[in-house]
């Protein structure tokens, strides 16, 4: 059935296209006239989601209109990004891009569409890192320790995640491959839903966006072990790095936006510079520091680079892990 919905999605995209080709560049003489849908595609309450509604509220703010969050969960993201595709590409529908829309194209065998084909790179926001963090119920407190206690225990600790495909899921097979470490893999439609379940040890851990998990881990509910950034990562030097303990471990992952191809490039260009006013916000670069993130504004041309380039990579990890969903 989500294969089905991801398909007519990407066909009703095809016509839309047609019929929106008329949209000329000089519609961003009045950009924005009207509300801007941003789809994201996890649950209210998770890292991404927080990032999405400090953005949205400050280019609200900037344009006198209003950018409306609107979460499309399932599928990895998936279900956003098909609905993101096949959206009229006029600016008024964008998509929040995340690890997962690269890892998605090696990830899934049977998308219907190619990110990177059907969309438009609109603006980096920021890079972030994860967070291993574990349940309070584990007998672990250093990664070492909890590689020892997966060595012992094969098959019996279980990992949660925000979805298939998203960098939650794919740092833990990382993780999963380098270290020879058997799990099982517990997909949710959020991270926010999963820590309920952590916290009660029914899922022993979470390799999360920094944002949520340190939130968690501060507020003494699950113990944090490592981050997945190849160095320990500013604003939490107290936590090590994973590779400190394995050798290459890496996992280091982008906030952005994307629009669906098409979409005009003067109101790209518009939105562009907007984000990049954004991110030199004192009050706005704090608040992404206090959700972990380091703002990394690009041009759309370096942001669709990173996004191939991210793709690329994941590709090769997929393969390593030797990982599939359909």
């Amino acid at each position: 059935m989500m294969t089905r919905f991801l398909r007519a999605a990407v066909f009703i995209a095809g016509c839309i296209a047609s019929l929106a080709f008329g949209v000329s560049a000089s519609s961003a003489e009045t950009y924005p006239n009207r509300p801007v849908h941003w789809l994201i595609g996890f649950a209210p309450g998770g890292p991404v989601d927080a990032v999405a509604r400090v953005m949205a509220q400050w280019l609200s703010d900037h344009f006198g209109q209003q950018f409306l969050v609107e979460n499309r969960t399932g599928s990895g993201g998936n279900i956003a990004a098909a609905a993101a595709i096949a959206s009229p590409p006029d600016g008024y529908t964008l998509l929040f891009v995340a690890p997962n829309n690269a890892i998605s194209a090696s990830l899934y065998k049977k998308l219907p569409y190619d990110f990177i084909r059907d969309t438009a790179p609109v603006a980096n926001i920021m890079q972030l890192t994860n967070m291993l963090v574990v349940s309070n119920a584990m007998p672990v407190k250093t990664v070492k320790e909890f590689i020892d206690y997966c060595t012992a225990n094969p098959g019996k600790i279980s990992f949660a995640s925000s979805g298939n495909g998203t960098s939650v899921h794919m740092s833990a097979e990382l993780f999963k491959a380098m270290t020879k470490c058997d799990m099982v893999h517990v997909p949710y439609r959020g991270s926010a839903i999963a820590f309920p379940d952590i916290i009660s040890n029914k899922v022993q851990l979470i390799f999360d966006n920094l944002p949520s998990a340190l939130e968690q881990a501060r507020g003494g509910t699950v113990r944090a072990l490592g981050v997945t950034s190849p160095q320990r990562w500013p604003g939490v030097p107290d936590v090590p790095a994973i590779a400190e303990t394995v050798p290459g471990f890496e996992s280091v992952g982008f906030y952005g936006i994307s629009a669906p191809k098409g979409t005009p490039p003067d109101i790209i260009d518009i939105l562009n510079k907007a984000v990049g006013e954004a991110l030199k916000d004192p009050k706005l670069v704090a608040r992404l520091a206090e959700m972990g993130g380091i703002p990394k504004p690009m041009t759309p041309a370096e942001f669709g680079k990173l996004i191939a380039d991210e793709t690329e990579k994941w590709r090769k990890v997929v393969a390593f892990a030797g990982v599939s969903v359909d």
